[in-house]
C-alpha cells in the first residue's frame, strides 16, 4: 500500500433483513491531477483513484469512475440494502496499479 494512502468506512454493525443502510467510505489520497507543476516547472505525474467499487456478498451494490477533477480525499456516502447477513467488501484502484482493500461484516438484528 503506498505511502499515506488509507481507506476508512462507516457501515452499521448490524441492520433489519431487507432495511436500507447508510454507508460512508473516504480514503486518504493525494489525487495528483497530472496537470499541476512543481517548483522546477516540470509536470508533476497524475496520480488518482480512478475506480471504487463496493459489493454485498459477492454482488455489486455501486461503481464509481473518477477522472482528474476528483478533490483530494474521496468520500462517497451511499446507501444499500442489505437482504441477509454478510459483508460488505470495498475496494480502490488507483493510477499505479495499487489496489486497496477494506471489509465490513453486517449481521442481521
Amino acid at each position: 500500500m503506498a505511502s499515506g494512502v488509507k481507506p476508512r468506512v462507516k457501515v452499521p454493525k448490524s441492520a433489519a433483513a431487507g432495511s436500507s443502510i447508510t454507508i460512508k467510505t473516504l480514503i486518504s489520497h493525494k489525487m495528483e491531477s497530472g496537470r499541476r507543476k512543481n517548483k522546477a516547472g516540470e509536470l508533476i505525474p497524475r496520480s488518482i483513484i480512478n475506480r471504487f467499487t463496493c459489493e454485498f456478498n459477492g454482488q455489486p451494490v455501486i461503481e464509481v469512475l473518477m477522472e482528474p477533477s476528483i478533490s483530494t480525499n474521496p468520500f462517497f456516502e451511499f446507501e444499500a440494502t442489505v437482504p441477509e447477513a454478510g459483508e460488505f467488501k470495498f475496494t480502490w484502484y488507483d493510477d499505479d496499479g495499487d489496489v486497496y482493500e477494506t471489509s465490513k461484516p453486517v449481521a442481521i438484528a
